[in-house]
């Protein structure tokens, strides 16, 4: 029996792929996760200066994939890009600041009521771990661990929304207000857990849904609109 041999058009597999575009890849989104990681927990200030040589150096990796880093991260608000391409954390004005505090009011307590019907036992336990972890780091002074748990604790609640698109607009703008929600921390100097985080807890022990929209919009946007006026 005889085989037929492949046609001769048809292009080999992979061949107009650079050999090197894989590692490139995966050394741009390792860069641009760790960098978006610090920043939406608040381990730079409004304002702080990067280089990409700076970027590139703190990472081990060559201009290019900390330039495609730091595009990406401008393109989501999370870095600023001057005409003189100076790039920098931003630094939000009182109107931006109000209009983030806006959204989350929005966003936050639509998802927390679409988590209110799988707020079983468990997430209810995870809950009340991740306070004690956040009475911890306050204990400590610890400002971006702080941050880092209040973020966990919000986002373990919305991911039983089973809404991510919406989760993800959420993110953006934490991701955004990061810098800034590190000023407010400095700022209130924080010695124990959130009273609101307190009142979400026993909303959803409760099955209290309007408690819960009141707790949730409350812990979100006090903080942002007083350090707005």
């Amino acid at each position: 029996m005889l085989i037929q041999p492949p046609p001769t058009d048809a292009a080999p597999p992979n061949r107009d792929i650079p050999a090197h575009a894989g590692a490139a890849t995966a050394a741009h989104d390792r860069v641009y996760r760790a960098l978006r990681t610090r920043i939406m927990h608040g381990e730079l200030l409004p304002g702080h200066a990067l280089t990409l040589r700076g970027v590139g150096k703190d990472f081990e990796v060559s201009m290019t994939p900390a330039r495609e880093a730091v595009r990406r991260l401008a393109a989501e608000g999370a870095l600023t890009l001057s005409a003189s391409g100076r790039v920098s954390t931003p630094v939000l004005s009182n109107d931006r600041i109000e209009e983030l505090a806006a959204i989350r009011a929005l966003l936050e307590p639509e998802l927390a009521t679409r988590a209110l019907p799988r707020a079983h036992m468990a997430l209810i336990e995870r809950l009340e771990a991740v306070n004690a972890t956040i009475a911890e780091v306050t204990a400590r002074g610890d400002a971006a661990g702080y941050i880092r748990a209040n973020l966990e604790f919000h986002r373990t609640l919305y991911l039983r929304a089973q809404a991510p698109a919406m989760l993800a607009l959420a993110e953006t703008v934490w991701l955004q207000l990061g810098p800034t929600m590190r000023l407010l921390y400095d700022r209130l100097r924080r010695n124990e857990v959130p009273r609101h985080h307190r009142l979400i807890v026993a909303a959803l022990k409760a099955g209290d849904e309007p408690g819960l929209r009141l707790a949730v919009r409350s812990d979100v946007t006090g903080g942002l609109r007083m350090l707005a006026t």
